[in-house]
């Protein structure tokens, strides 16, 4: 998309963009792009599973993968590169099995509460893994990308607006409050992408912190 403006559906606020990585200290930088790899990966899971069976079960084998991570490196599966950049930075760390945890949560659930609780749930479970706290805002735009219709989605956005911001000191890090501000004005704007505003923004964080 060239023009000024977009939906949502053309990407969510991730760490992994070069405007938010040069904010994460470098020993934590190749840690960080392998959790929101994993983090993309069940994203598509949830937007590939048309039966909610089939996603638990692919859901299973990512948290069997996860307590391998954990316990027993050596024994992950080969052939799979989102399991071998993991393995580079978080073997024998536990933890990641909360993140499919809360994907299995957004799968099942049923009506608007639980969808907001889940969406709040899974952002807070990866802002967690990636050092801070908050996420809840940023997983209800997260969430809000991925519903098959405006009335869904524009809920979410609402309810991400009527999350107040996490204190500053809680998220742990520039880049975590760069991906929580990014989120709530998306949200602000009920799901309209300004790329130059957006731009603007966390340039401004960036630089100044605030």
């Amino acid at each position: 998309m060239t023009t000024e403006t977009s939906p949502i559906l053309y990407g969510y606020p991730d760490i992994r963009d070069p405007r938010v990585m040069v904010a994460v200290p470098r020993a934590r930088r190749e840690a960080l792009a392998a959790l929101w790899a994993l983090a993309e990966r069940l994203t598509k899971l949830l937007a590939d599973a048309r039966e909610p069976m089939i996603g638990q079960i692919k859901l299973a084998w990512w948290r069997d993968m996860a307590g391998l991570l954990a316990s027993d490196p050596a024994a992950l599966p080969k052939g799979e590169p989102l399991l071998a950049e993991l393995q580079q930075s978080w073997a024998g760390q536990d933890g990641l099995e909360v993140l499919v945890d809360a994907a299995e949560a957004v799968l099942l659930a049923e009506d608007a509460e639980a969808r907001t609780a889940a969406g709040a749930a899974f952002g807070e479970a990866l802002f967690a893994l990636s050092g801070g706290a908050g996420g809840a805002r940023w997983g209800l735009v997260w969430l809000a990308g991925q519903q098959e219709t405006a009335d869904a989605a524009a809920q979410l956005f609402r309810d991400a607006c009527n999350r107040a911001a996490p204190p500053r000191g809680l998220l742990g890090g520039r880049a975590l409050l760069m991906l929580d501000r990014w989120s709530a004005a998306i949200a602000a704007r009920g799901g309209e992408r300004r790329w130059r505003s957006e731009g603007l923004l966390l340039f401004r964080i960036g630089l100044t912190g605030l």
